[in-house]
């Protein structure tokens, strides 16, 4: 275990040899290029914000409580499931 971890340390400090691409400078913001065309602005008034009604934030709160309860079931059953595999696997280890 002491080589993997060896290993591992040596891989994080190849990483952090490597410079990232934020180490260039960054070009101006001022200069506009060739390919650079400026945007006209164009403002328009819109209609304020509406919140929810009561309706939509009620199907909105059981609709992720129904999401969270069906992947709750999916996270529980592929771990039971896993378990149940290496519990058989172990065991049948130790019977030999």
């Amino acid at each position: 275990m002491a080589w993997v971890a060896g290993l591992a340390v040596f891989a994080i400090l190849l990483t952090g040899w490597r410079k990232n691409a934020r180490a260039q400078p960054r070009a101006p913001r001022a200069s506009l290029g060739p390919d650079r065309v400026p945007h006209e602005v164009v403002h328009v008034v819109t209609e304020p914000y509406r919140p929810a009604g009561p309706m939509r934030r009620l199907w909105a709160a059981l609709a992720g409580t129904g999401l969270v309860v069906v992947l709750g079931a999916v996270l529980a059953t592929i771990i039971a499931f896993g378990l149940a595999i290496v519990v058989t696997t172990l065991t049948e280890l130790l019977r030999r």
